[in-house]
C-alpha cells in the first residue's frame, strides 16, 4: 500500500554480481614439461578448482626437476660423459688389437754333414775328376747351394738363422723348452741327388774312400733325432721336415710321418704319411729368370709353349701323348729337352714369348715348369688331374691359370681350339692376376714364399697341440705306431679302386 501523501517506492534493483573474467593462463614456458607429469599432479589435487599461482609453481617445479634429469642438460651430461668414458676404458681397449704372437720355432743345431756337408759332398761329386776340392777349404758363410728347383730346404734354412724372437709368423727360439715347433734342416732333397760320379775325397778309418749314401744319411738322421728328449715326447709331431723332392727321405717316410712335411705334391706319399690337414703344399723354385716387363699380348707371338721330357712315368705319360697331338699345330711350341744351362735359355726366350704354357704332370702331379711359367706371366695351361698347389687359401688359381682334364687334352684339336677361343682381353686379366702374386713365387723376394710357407707352418701349431693334448688321455698304442688322427687326402689309385 501507498502512505498517505506519498507516492509509492519503487521497488531497487537488486545488485548484479559479476563474475570475475576467467583467470588467464599461465604463460606458456619454453620448458619440456611432460604432460603425464601435469596430469598425474592434477589427479593428486583436491577436487576443488587450485588456484593459478599454485598451478604455474607446480608447473615450475616439474620443469626444473625435468631439466636436471634431462640426458640434454649440461650436469647429467657431464655425469653421462663420465660414466660412458668409465664403462669403455673398461670394456674396450685402450689401443688396437694386437696381432697374435708368433708361433715360437727351434731350429735343431744338426751335425754339419746334414746341411753344409751335403753341399760340400755335391760339390765334390761334382768336381772335374783329378781337380781340388774347392768346397773343403771354404767357410760355411761362403757356401752356395747348388742352383736348382729344390732350393727352398737353403732359403728356409737361411731364413731361421736370421730370424729374431719377435718375428711374424715365426719366431726362432734358442730354447727349445720355449719352443711350439721344431725344425729339422736336413737337405733331404740334394741329399737324394748328390749320386756321386766319383768317390769323395775323405777317406774312412781303414784307408778307403767312402762313397755318399743318402739312404745311411737318413737313418742316421732319424737316430740322432730319436735320442733328442723333444722328439720322443710327441713321437715327432711337433716335428717340421722338408721333402720337396718327391723322393725325399723315402726310407724313414712312415717314422716321420706324425710330423709336418713339406711337399711340392702328394704323388708319392700315400694317404696315411701325408694330409692337407697337417701337411704344407710349397712351390719349387724357378728355374728360369722372371719376366720383367708388363702385361701384354703383343710381345708373345707364340700360342702355347712347351719345353721338357717327353718321356715320363706313370701320370707323366700324358706327355707323349700330347707331343703327338701338338708337335705339328701352327704357332704351338713343344720341345723335348734335358736340364741343362742351354735348355733354360732356351726355356726363358719360349714362355717370354708366349701367351700360354702348357703344364702337363711329370713322374709326380706337380713340376717346376708351372713356377717357371707363372713368373714369366705366361698363362698356365694345367693337365695333371691330382695336382695340389700352393697357398690355396690365399690364391684362387682359376684367375691365374687354365684347368683341363686330361681325358679331353689329350682329344686332337681340343686344347689349341680352346686357347684360340680366349681373347686378348681375357689373357691380359690372367696376366694381371700372375702379377698380383708373383712373389709368391719368387724365392729371392723378401716377401715371397718363405714367409709364406712359415705362415701355413703357423696353422698348424693348433692342431698339433690339440693332438698332443688330446694323446694326452688316451690310452698306448704302441711304440712303433703311427697316429695320423687327421683327414687325409685320397690317393688316385685308391679312388680309381674304389670307384
Amino acid at each position: 500500500m501507498w502512505e498517505r501523501g506519498r507516492p509509492p517506492r519503487k521497488p531497487r534493483p537488486s545488485p548484479i554480481i559479476v563474475p570475475p573474467p576467467p583467470p588467464s593462463p599461465p604463460p606458456r614456458l619454453n620448458l619440456l614439461v611432460p604432460r603425464s607429469l601435469l596430469a598425474l599432479a592434477a589427479r593428486a589435487m583436491p577436487s576443488r578448482r587450485p588456484s593459478p599461482v599454485l598451478l604455474l609453481l607446480l608447473a615450475l617445479a616439474l620443469a626444473l626437476l625435468f631439466l636436471l634429469l634431462s640426458p640434454s642438460s649440461p650436469s647429467a651430461s657431464r655425469s653421462l660423459a663420465s660414466g660412458s668414458a668409465s664403462a669403455s676404458s673398461s670394456s674396450s681397449p685402450a689401443s688396437p688389437a694386437a696381432p697374435p704372437a708368433p708361433v715360437k720355432i727351434y731350429l735343431y743345431d744338426l751335425p754339419p754333414k746334414f746341411t753344409y756337408g751335403v753341399v760340400r759332398s755335391y760339390m765334390a761329386a761334382r768336381a772335374p775328376s783329378g781337380s781340388a776340392d774347392a768346397a773343403a777349404v771354404l767357410p760355411d758363410e761362403q757356401l752356395r747351394y747348388p742352383g736348382h728347383q729344390h732350393s727352398a730346404e737353403w732359403w728356409l734354412f737361411k731364413d731361421l738363422l736370421r730370424r729374431g724372437p719377435r718375428d711374424r709368423p715365426v719366431a726362432r727360439v734358442e730354447d727349445p723348452h720355449n719352443a711350439d715347433l721344431f725344425y729339422v734342416p736336413f737337405f733331404s732333397s740334394l741329399s737324394l741327388v748328390v749320386n756321386p760320379i766319383r768317390p769323395p775325397a775323405a777317406a774312412n778309418a781303414s784307408g778307403a774312400a767312402a762313397a755318399y749314401s743318402d739312404e745311411a744319411m737318413q737313418e742316421e738322421l732319424l737316430e740322432w733325432l730319436e735320442g733328442q728328449p723333444y722328439w720322443q715326447r710327441h713321437r715327432g709331431r711337433n716335428h717340421v721336415f722338408i721333402c720337396q723332392d718327391p723322393n725325399a727321405l723315402y726310407k724313414v717316410i712312415d717314422r716321420i710321418s706324425n710330423a709336418v712335411l713339406l711337399v711340392s705334391d702328394f704323388g708319392r706319399l700315400r694317404s696315411d704319411q701325408a694330409s692337407l690337414v697337417k701337411d704344407v703344399i710349397m712351390p719349387y723354385s724357378h728355374r728360369i729368370n722372371s719376366f720383367k716387363g708388363d702385361v701384354g699380348v703383343d710381345d708373345r707371338p707364340s700360342l702355347l709353349f712347351f719345353m721338357g721330357n717327353r718321356y715320363r712315368k706313370e701320370g707323366g705319360k700324358v706327355r707323349d701323348a700330347l707331343f703327338q697331338i701338338l708337335e705339328n699345330e701352327a704357332d704351338v711350341t713343344i720341345k723335348h729337352g734335358a736340364q741343362s744351362r742351354e735348355s733354360r735359355r732356351a726355356a726363358t726366350r719360349g714362355m717370354h714369348s708366349s701367351k700360354f704354357c702348357l703344364h702337363p704332370a711329370g713322374d709326380t702331379p706337380s713340376a717346376c715348369r708351372l713356377f717357371d711359367a707363372l713368373v714369366s706371366l705366361c698363362v698356365p695351361v694345367i693337365v695333371s688331374d691330382y695336382i695340389e698347389l700352393p697357398f690355396e687359401d690365399v690364391i684362387d688359381y682359376n684367375n691365374i691359370a687354365i684347368f683341363v682334364e686330361t681325358s679331353k687334352a689329350v682329344q686332337p684339336g681340343y686344347l689349341t681350339s680352346m686357347l684360340r677361343r680366349v681373347s686378348s682381353e681375357r689373357i691380359l686379366e690372367y696376366q694381371t692376376e700372375i702379377k698380383k702374386v708373383k712373389r709368391f713365387f719368387e724365392y729371392e723376394d723378401p716377401n715371397g714364399p718363405v714367409n709364406e710357407i712359415w705362415r701355413q707352418v703357423s696353422l698348424k701349431a693348433p692342431l698339433i697341440k690339440l693332438l698332443a693334448n688330446r694323446n694326452k688321455r688316451l690310452f698306448e698304442r704302441g711304440t712303433n705306431g703311427t697316429d695320423c688322427s687327421c683327414i687325409c687326402t685320397t690317393n688316385p689309385t685308391e679312388a680309381t679302386t674304389a670307384g
